[in-house]
């Protein structure tokens, strides 16, 4: 009679060795070292994990622990005593007709066609930049290094000086739109007034448009150029090219350039605190700014937080929605 023979049964060898049926000395691995090897991964990541926690995870559960509180500069000392008031801040925050409503719906209007013009000039020029730098010629090097300047430059020491050539009496705008080219009769007012808009537009694409062109650049270098030249063959000029192979093909990057563009832009904060400081002109009055008076200028924290959790809410349904419709087409091209 043949027994099964069970693990227990399975013939060892001094040092722990385990005798296979083919007669090959195999080794049980230790415990410790599947958890080493199966834990490793997780034990790299948790020095980031606790940092994303501490960062954003933790202020942004406080935050809206927050909106929901009058925390104003009466409780500064001791934010706990703040009085709980439920969906107050949010009322008064959605309210349009009162002048808090007013002016954050108005502020919401301005961010939406900063972050247009923005996000949609800088994907123009940077996909442009790209698409021409594809050629070879003399000097391409240089030329793409200092296309990323902008990008390279610390974002405080940029807007200094943008907010250096912005001035009216003697900054590089003026002198140039005024003195060199008599363009405007007289020198104009870039940080203050209906200009700031422009001023604030005129930076954020100098700083957004060489990540657009450093994100296309490396997604046409997976473009084979026998397409090119299959096309060229069949007679295609270039904007055919570029309509029918290039744009196609670049699909799958520019829509996630496209949302980290609208993101990065939509939060965008250091541009107009540095150029117009505590205070931006009422054109130039993005949402990010806006909260931070309503927090910090006027000490109504619970009414700036709500604010923030707004914002938060709208961005996670664009995200959400674009998402959602950008991937249905994408599934839909497969098909």
């Amino acid at each position: 009679m043949t027994a099964t023979e069970t693990p227990s049964q399975v013939p060892q060898a001094a040092g722990g060795d385990v005798l296979t049926s083919g007669g090959a000395r195999g080794r049980l691995p230790r415990i410790p070292d599947r958890i080493r090897r199966g834990g490793l991964p997780y034990l790299l990541l948790l020095p980031a994990l606790v940092l994303e926690l501490l960062i954003h995870i933790v202020p942004m559960i406080i935050g809206i622990v927050m909106s929901f509180r009058g925390l104003t500069q009466f409780f500064i000392r001791n934010w706990s005593d703040a009085p709980w008031t439920g969906l107050h801040n949010f009322k008064v925050a959605v309210d349009f007709n009162a002048p808090i409503g007013e002016a954050l719906l108005h502020s919401f209007y301005v961010t939406l066609a900063f972050t247009a013009l923005a996000v949609s000039i800088s994907w123009l020029i940077g996909t442009v930049a790209a698409v021409l730098m594809q050629e070879n010629f003399r000097g391409r090097g240089v030329l793409r290094t200092i296309f990323l300047v902008p990008y390279a430059l610390p974002a405080y020491a940029a807007i200094i000086t943008w907010a250096f050539m912005f001035q009216r009496d003697n900054g590089l705008v003026n002198h140039v739109l005024h003195d060199q080219l008599g363009i405007t009769d007289k020198p104009s007012f870039w940080l203050i007034g209906d200009n700031s808009f422009y001023a604030l537009v005129i930076v954020a694409i100098w700083k957004s448009w060489p990540f657009a062109f450093l994100m296309v650049m490396a997604a046409l270098q997976n473009i084979p150029r026998e397409l090119y030249e299959a096309a060229s063959i069949d007679g295609a000029g270039m904007w055919q090219q570029i309509r029918k192979i290039t744009l196609p093909s670049l699909r799958s990057v520019n829509q996630v350039l496209v949302l980290v563009l609208f993101l990065w832009t939509f939060n965008d904060f250091n541009t107009p605190y540095v150029l117009f400081g505590k205070s931006a002109p009422e054109a130039a009055d993005l949402m990010s700014i806006h909260i931070y008076q309503s927090s910090f200028v006027t000490w109504n924290f619970g009414s700036g937080a709500a604010m923030s959790v707004l914002l938060l809410l709208f961005l996670l349904l664009v995200t959400a929605v674009y998402l959602f419709f950008t991937s249905r087409g994408r599934k839909t091209s497969d098909v």
